[in-house]
Formats: structure tokens, sequence, C-alpha cells
């Protein structure tokens, strides 16, 4: 089984107008669909990120690192949150990927996981 990231884009605001009342049941929604992927053995972990945004990190011509902050409100989309499932192939994380209660709010980036060797001896 290959392993495939759901990242959740969506604008900065894309929940700004949803009322205090109405949240809650969008997190519920979000809490079910996870539990549904629970049960059936497909989620391997997800996360919302934090809304203060994070920093940026560039390799500058001398090799020196950059840190900025960002990204910033004024971007047009971020990425808010993440989910870690595990399927047979792209048609199957697709078909579980549809029924996300995201898809209201925002978009889904799919993609494959090239999972990585452990070095032996780690």
């Amino acid at each position: 089984m290959a392993q495939f990231l759901l990242l959740l884009h969506e604008s900065p605001t894309a929940f700004e107008a949803v009322p205090r009342e109405e949240m809650g049941r969008v997190i519920g929604r979000y809490m079910a669909w996870r539990q549904s992927l629970q049960e059936k053995g497909k989620l391997l972990g997800s996360n919302k990120l934090a809304d203060e945004g994070g920093r940026l990190l560039s390799r500058e011509g001398g090799g020196a690192i950059r840190v900025v902050d960002g990204p910033f409100a004024e971007a047009k989309e971020i990425i808010g949150g993440y989910f870690l499932l595990t399927a047979g192939s792209y048609d199957e994380a697709v078909e579980l990927a549809r029924s996300c209660p995201h898809l209201d709010y925002g978009t889904i980036e799919l993609r494959r996981v090239d999972l990585m060797e452990e070095p032996k001896g780690a």
C-alpha cells in the first residue's frame, strides 16, 4: 500500500464568514470524516496547521540561510492542514478524498509519498 498526502488549500479568509455556532458543526464534519478513515484503516495521521503562518526558509547567493515570517495573510492561498492516508492507488486515494468536508471550503492537493528507506544501523 502506498501513502498519500492530502494538503488542504484554502483562502486565508475561508472560515471568517462561518458563524461561531456553525464552526463547531464544521469541525464535527472533519472529525467524523477522520474517524471514518481511521475505521477503514486508511488514516496514518492528520493535523490542522497553526494560523499564525510559520517561517519561510531559503538559501541566499552566498550560502546563508534566510528565515522570514510567512506565509502572510495577503497570500491568495494557504495550506490549512493535511491528512496522510494509505491507499492502493491514486484512484483509491481520490475516492477517499471525495468525501472530505474541506472541498466545501477550498481545494485538496493529493500527492503520493515516496517513502525513504531507514539508514542501516539507525
